[in-house]
C-alpha cells in the first residue's frame, strides 16, 4: 500500500492493503477503497463511496456518495478475469452511479475520458469506451461495449444498447432508447431513437454557424426528402432516417 502523506482519510474509512493514493486524496467517512485501486494526485472519495477491483481514477475527480466504482461486470459469461475499469481527470461522479470494469472478451478495459459528468444513477457497463467532456444525465444507462465519442450528451433515463457507437458531439434527448449507431453530431430523440437533424447548439458552441452549419445538415435533408433506404450498420436497410444511420 503507498499512501501520499498529504492524503487524508476519515477514521471511519477503510483502505485495504495494496491501494496507491496519490498527494492530495481525500477519502470521506465509511467510503472503501479496493486492494487494486490508484487514486491520482487530488481526487476526493465522498462518504459511502465504494471504489474497488482493478481501477484508476484521474487527478482531480470527484465521486459522490453512494456510487459503486469499479464492480464485476454485470455479465454471466465473466468468470472473474482480471479486468480494468480507467476513468480521466476531473470527472465528477455522482450519487448512486455505477461504473463496471471490462470483459476479457471484451478488450478487458472500461475507459471514461477527461472532464466527465456522470450524473445521479447512471450506468457504464463493462468495456465501454466513454470519451472526454461526454455529459450522462441522471439514470442513463450505457450498455456493455458501447462507445461515445467526444462531447456527447445523452439525456436523463435514456439508455443506450450494447455495442451502439454515437459519433463525436452527438445530443441524445431524454426518455431515449438508441438501438444503433448515432451520427457525428446528430440529433437523436423518441421512444425507439429516431435521428431528428443536427444537434445545433453543440456546432455553434464548437464555432460551427452559418454557411458551414447549413452544409452540415444538408445530407440529413435529403434523406427526409427521398426517403432513400441507407445502411444501419447490424439492422440492414431502412427507409426513414432513424438513429440507426451508421457513424461509420
Amino acid at each position: 500500500m503507498t499512501i501520499d502523506p498529504t492524503a487524508r482519510i476519515h477514521r471511519s474509512a477503510v483502505v485495504e492493503d495494496g491501494a496507491c493514493l496519490g498527494p492530495g486524496v481525500q477519502i470521506g467517512p465509511f467510503a472503501l477503497i479496493g486492494p487494486e485501486v490508484t487514486l491520482a494526485e487530488g481526487v476526493e472519495v465522498k462518504s459511502h463511496a465504494v471504489v474497488t477491483g482493478w481501477t484508476e481514477v484521474g487527478a482531480g475527480t470527484v465521486i459522490f456518495p453512494y456510487a459503486c466504482v469499479g464492480e464485476v461486470p454485470q455479465d454471466l459469461k465473466f468468470k472473474g478475469e482480471r479486468t480494468r475499469l480507467i476513468i480521466g481527470a476531473r470527472c465528477r461522479i455522482r450519487e448512486g452511479a455505477t461504473l463496471n470494469t471490462g470483459t476479457e472478451g471484451g478488450g478487458g478495459v472500461t475507459r471514461v475520458g477527461d472532464d466527465c459528468l456522470i450524473m445521479t444513477g447512471a450506468h457504464v457497463g463493462h468495456d465501454a469506451q466513454i470519451g472526454n467532456r461526454v455529459i450522462l444525465v441522471n439514470h442513463v444507462a450505457i450498455a456493455g461495449h458501447c462507445v461515445l465519442g467526444d462531447d456527447v450528451i445523452v439525456g436523463g433515463l435514456s439508455g443506450v444498447h450494447q455495442w451502439v457507437r454515437i459519433g463525436q458531439g452527438a445530443i441524445i434527448g431524454a426518455v431515449t432508447m438508441v438501438t444503433n449507431d448515432v451520427i457525428p453530431h446528430g440529433l437523436v430523440q423518441g421512444p425507439r431513437g429516431e435521428l431528428d437533424g443536427l444537434n445545433l447548439v453543440g456546432l455553434k458552441r464548437r464555432g460551427v454557424t452559418g454557411p458551414r452549419s447549413r452544409r452540415c445538415g444538408r445530407p440529413i435533408r435529403c434523406w427526409h426528402r427521398a426517403r432513400a433506404p441507407f445502411w444501419t450498420g447490424r439492422g440492414g436497410w431502412r427507409t426513414r432516417p432513424t438513429a440507426s444511420m451508421s457513424a461509420r
